[in-house]
């Protein structure tokens, strides 16, 4: 759950990718999460089960597992020769053939064996499931299938396998062992076989910002070009490196895109096709490709790249609120204005961590996904920007709610000599309405002849929906109220929108300690009440 960020923006922006399970602890509950993410982007997917070779492995078992839990259709490629220290090989049940890989050159070469004959009965039996899966995506399979099933091609069940994956209705599983080698190669070949190329894709529908109207970009290098920004990292030596997916269109080194979050043009200085410990500079890159670029004064993650004659919208991305907080402080007078710039190019990086002061300790409150989140960073502060923090204990990003109802009436007075300060309003907070379902600050406006002028109402409103950033109860933030203004007065000379703004404050600090203030845990998706005898 950490790492929930980078697991998010990849599978946005992929057409495929490789599921790892272990062979010993199967479906975790992080696996169960990350598929449904896959679901959400429609990403077509192989299972491949790892740690062959470790005690207690089993691959049925876990393929049984990916059905039942994941509610998937998941069929075996391969059966496993042996388990745990006695793992050597596999049955293909495509071609129908052993191997085993060869231990000399750790796994990078295999042998084709027999089928042990221990094996042979359960292998023809998997065999024909694998066949009736995939039979019904090729009608001339279906029937050799029926009629003549030894006559089957591996070339036919490839393409059939294919067609299945791309539709998402089955999940091709096959095992390994990757610390040895073992299986990795294979694995990689199925990638190639089976799971879709950007060219498979009809195309990436996004919205007109104007009209709102659907627009479809097709995976074309001649079509205007329409990229998503999903990562941006920090280089030492280039400096700012954005991550860009292209769906569509061409972008050469040099020119200029169309940030349509911002509303500028920016020029893209380098293509970068990143590698794990190096980068190539190329002159362009087109759709279906992954580079990164660099040259951008103002971008975030998620924010769409376009041609500026044709603008387009993509869906961006949504990311979960931090859940764990942890103060800290540099060592070194030296380094606060080090670690300042520290922590907001880290924010930059990572949607998921945040980074605010607290107004009445002065801390720098750190927030993020869990502990092994912010220790990563507080690693990286270290190593990439030279800054040494101390770090106080980890606190949980709680915040508070609501659950009763109580009217108010709160009058500002301040006389000063000269003109003075006058405010005064008549509230009811309550919880928000069910069927609220934006959240936040649910205000509405009661007043009625003229009790308070129309002009200090927003005012009021900003007043409560700054207020909410502090609770009563332990100064968390109150994530969503609703506030009805029925009544109020003024005063013809002193009252004007600093004192109606101010009032509003204050009648948020008198009355929440009457609505039943209640601490909740903030979770990825849902909040969970503290108290539940006092909620109910």
């Amino acid at each position: 759950m950490d790492f929930t960020v980078e697991v998010n923006r990849s599978l946005r922006v992929l057409d495929g990718l490789v599921f790892l399970f272990s062979a010993v602890d199967g479906v975790e509950p992080q696996s169960e999460t990350n598929w449904r993410l896959a679901n959400n982007y429609n990403v077509a997917r192989i299972g491949f089960v790892n740690k062959m070779d470790r005690s207690g492995a089993d691959f049925l078992k876990v393929v049984k597992q990916v059905k039942e839990m994941l509610g998937s259709n998941a069929v075996p490629l391969q059966l496993p020769i042996g388990a745990e220290d006695t793992f050597k090989g596999v049955v293909d049940l495509i071609n129908f053939r052993g191997i085993v890989w060869n231990e000399h050159d750790k796994g990078m070469t295999f042998t084709e064996v027999p089928i042990p004959e221990d094996m042979v009965e359960e292998a023809t039996e998997w065999r024909e499931k694998l066949l009736e899966s995939v039979a019904e995506y090729d009608e001339s399979l279906m029937e050799k299938f029926f009629d003549a099933p030894e006559t089957i091609t591996e070339r036919e069940v490839l393409d059939a396998l294919r067609q299945a994956v791309l539709d998402a209705k089955i999940v091709p599983m096959v095992c390994g062992s990757s610390f040895k080698n073992k299986g990795v190669q294979t694995m990689l070949d199925y990638v190639m076989e089976l799971l879709p190329s950007p060219m498979d894709v009809e195309g990436i529908v996004g919205h007109h910002p104007d009209t709102e109207e659907e627009i479809l970009r097709k995976p074309d290098v001649n079509e205007p070009f329409a990229a998503l920004a999903f990562k941006i990292a920090t280089d030492p030596f280039v400096g700012r490196l954005c991550f860009i997916r292209v769906y569509s269109g061409n972008l050469d080194a040099g020119s200029y895109v169309f940030n349509m979050r911002s509303g500028n043009k920016e020029r893209i200085s380098r293509i970068f096709q990143m590698h794990a410990n190096k980068q190539n500079p190329i002159p362009n890159v087109g759709a279906g490709d992954i580079a990164a670029v660099v040259g951008f004064k103002d971008i975030k993650t998620g924010d769409t790249l376009c041609d500026e004659k044709h603008p387009i919208i993509l869906e961006s991305m949504n990311f979960p609120e931090p859940v764990i907080g942890l103060a800290i402080e540099p060592k070194t007078q030296a380094d606060v204005d080090k670690l300042g710039m520290a922590l907001a190019k880290l924010a930059e990086e990572d949607p998921t961590f945040h980074v605010k002061t607290d107004e009445e300790t002065g801390q720098t409150v750190i927030s993020g996904m869990g502990e092994l989140h912010l220790d990563i960073l507080m690693d990286r502060l270290k190593r990439e920007f030279k800054v040494e923090v101390n770090q106080g204990a980890p606190q949980v990003a709680y915040k508070e709610a609501i659950t009763g109802t109580t009217q108010h009436r709160e009058t500002y007075k301040k006389q000063t000599g000269g003109r003075g300060k006058f405010a005064d309003i008549q509230v009811v907070i309550s919880p928000i309405d069910a069927d609220y379902e934006k959240g936040g600050l649910q205000f509405v406006n009661e007043i009625s002849g003229g009790s308070i002028p129309r002009e200090f109402i927003p005012s009021v409103e900003k007043g409560f929906a700054a207020a909410m950033a502090n609770g009563v109860l332990a100064g968390y933030p109150l994530p969503d109220m609703k506030v009805r203004l029925i009544d109020g007065s003024f005063h013809a000379v002193d009252s004007d929108a600093l004192s109606f703004e101010i009032c509003a404050r204050s009648a948020f600090r008198e009355a929440l300690p009457k609505c039943k203030p209640v601490l909740m845990e903030s979770n990825i998706k849902y909040a969970v009440y503290r108290d539940v005898a006092e909620v109910t």
